[in-house]
């Protein structure tokens, strides 16, 4: 009998295949006291554990082809460096010595020390990252578990042969970075999981690799049998079962008329972004690490319009230094050839494992606590690294400074204070800059939108982050999967918030992009159209779909609709109106 099985559509496309039940062997840890005169030995197996981990990650590291992206293959680096952090293996060391837990136990204990501190974090992107932890700390307890424990072979992967996994669509409970990699090159057609969300790994890499997948599909191996026809779509993250002629034949039609929008898609590289009445729409790229440089490049976007630095900060317990941060950032500008770089100021949470111990207690509330700006303006021992970095590197590019999470015009002042004595001190050590760097905030914060023109007079242009603006407006954090179905983009005030910060770069004479996901979403382009944007910047893989609608779109039209939109008190009306301006 048909049925479907909906969750979270993370990587468009679609799949027909059978499906491919990834069981995992369920660790049950055991917990037991050792004696004194084995204690070196147990640390010993510990540190026999974190070294087969690690040559087991550059054996698979190894066999990634060399055409797989750096974003990609980062992920796998990231793991290689938590086994090598002092964070990560030397706690349980201490564990094992000071409480006599055997390996398995002293790493699980700091196992769950670490996740409740990303579990703090507001930031949904950082949040997620505790996947990391949980991924590195299963394959060393596979490896202290297992009777050999010196072999190279890896447990994860037992079933794993290429032969088994070809055309396939793996179902699971999760997948690692080094799960999703493999499959990708072993003719995996796509992922369902039952976990998972925009931000997790399988999500973010299925993009880059341009496999279908859906996340957070809750039970599906309860429902789903080994070796069933089904149907994996990655836009409406629905998985179908029961599958009749009928079906098919829509969805191989889809899968041509996919594979045909991808080939033109390609044609629209190098070509301007410009709407049908003529109007030119800036298209930058949203970046986390120096590597992904290289994407931006190849779907020529006109710049990157944020590019995040958080990652300078993790895995660490010091703080990058003046020239770490340089570093990084003349890696991108000398990638971009001239193009445009925004540079985000660290957005770190509440937490003092992101910033080398100097954060303080972890709050209670970390969305409503000391984070981004706050935190810099707060320990300008990491402020003022990072401000001398960005400075020096705009003497080497067009390079521009974006401020997070603003709330007061005070936080401008203060920042705009630092940079000018910034500048001071560069000039004094004889080091070149741009005089004139523009420095710009991230709108974000409901009070921020509603006073974007205060904003706007001090700065020289705004960046609406709709992630965090529509979680603080409607109150809901999109990565909890009991309440995100409250997440929504389109809801009035949320709209009402982005055309009023639009409008005040407008009257104060400064670009305003949006770097958020609605940048990226096909679904939302012709509305922020209306509202006025000029400037997206998304995620690499997005950009030329955006810019073929923005291509297929009449802004003089659309401004007519949205003001209508705007003016709309009812509920009916309002949904005919935006399916008015998505047909236009």
């Amino acid at each position: 009998m048909p049925f479907s099985l909906h969750g979270i559509g993370v990587s468009r496309g679609y799949a027909i295949g059978r499906t491919y039940l990834l069981q995992r062997n369920q660790l049950e840890i055991t917990e037991y006291t050792i004696p004194d005169a084995i204690v070196e030995d147990e640390v010993q197996r510990f540190l026999t554990g974190l070294e087969v981990a690690r040559q087991q990650l550059q054996d698979i590291r190894a066999r990634v082809p060399a055409t797989t992206p750096n974003d990609v293959t980062a992920f796998i680096d990231t793991h290689l460096l938590m086994l090598q952090d002092a964070t990560f293996s030397e706690a349980p060391i201490g564990f094992i010595r000071t409480r006599k837990c055997n390996a398995e136990w002293a790493l699980q204990l700091q196992r769950d020390a670490l996740v409740q501190v990303f579990e703090q974090m507001d930031d949904p992107y950082l949040r997620t990252r505790k996947d990391d932890v949980d991924h590195v700390v299963r394959r060393v307890q596979h490896i202290l578990m297992a009777e050999d424990p010196s072999y190279l072979s890896d447990p994860d992967y037992a079933d794993l042969a290429p032969s088994r996994l070809e055309g396939r669509i793996i179902v699971a409970d999760d997948l690692t970075p080094a799960d999703t990699i493999l499959m990708q090159h072993r003719g995996v057609l796509a992922f369902v999981t039952e976990y998972g969300g925009p931000l997790s790994h399988t999500a973010i890499l299925a993009r880059s690799l341009g496999i279908p997948a859906v996340v957070g599909a809750r039970n599906a191996r309860a429902y789903l049998g080994h070796d069933e026809p089904v149907i994996v779509d990655g836009r409406q993250g629905v998985v179908l079962v029961g599958l009749d002629e009928r079906i098919l034949r829509y969805y191989r039609h889809k899968q041509k008329e996919e594979r045909q929008q991808q080939r033109e898609l390609s044609k629209l590289k190098g070509k301007p972004a410009v709407t049908r009445d003529g109007i030119a729409i800036g298209l930058y790229a949203n970046i986390e690490l120096p590597e992904d440089a290289a994407a931006v490049r190849d779907v020529v976007a006109d710049g990157i319009g944020l590019y995040r630095t958080e990652f300078l900060f993790m895995n660490r317990n010091d703080v990058p230094d003046e020239e770490e941060h340089l570093a990084s950032y003349l890696h991108v500008i000398k990638v971009l050839e001239g193009s445009p770089i925004t540079i985000r100021t660290a957005d770190l949470g509440a937490d003092k494992q992101v910033d080398g111990g100097r954060g303080g207690p972890v709050s209670t509330n970390p969305a409503l606590g000391l984070r981004a700006i706050r935190m810099c303006l707060k320990d300008l021992g990491m402020f003022r690294p990072q401000l001398r970095a960005i400075l020096r590197a705009s003497a080497y590019g067009p390079v521009r400074m974006m401020v997070p999470m603003l709330s007061t015009i005070q936080e401008v002042f203060q920042v705009l204070r630092l940079v000018a004595e910034t500048r001071q001190e560069l000039r004094d050590r004889g080091l070149a800059f741009n005089e004139a760097l523009p420095i710009g905030g991230m709108i974000e914060i409901p009070a921020a939108a509603v006073c974007a023109a205060q904003f706007a007079r001090y700065l020289d242009f705004l960046s609406i982050g709709t992630n965090d603006l529509i979680q603080y407006t409607l109150a809901i954090d999109r990565v909890d999967d009991e309440i995100n179905y409250l997440y929504d983009p389109l809801h009035p005030a949320v709209l009402s918030l982005i055309h009023n910060t639009i409008q005040a770069g407008h009257k104060a004479g400064i670009p305003v992009s949006l770097c958020g996901e609605m940048a990226g979403d096909p679904r939302y382009t012709r509305l922020l159209l209306g509202l006025g944007l000029t400037e997206f910047s998304m995620h690499p893989t997005a950009l030329l779909e955006i810019k073929r609608v923005i291509q297929d779109s009449d802004v003089g039209v659309l401004n007519g609709v949205v003001r209508r939109l705007l003016r709309t008190t009812d509920a009916d009306k309002y949904a005919e109106t935006l399916k008015a301006i998505a047909q236009n």
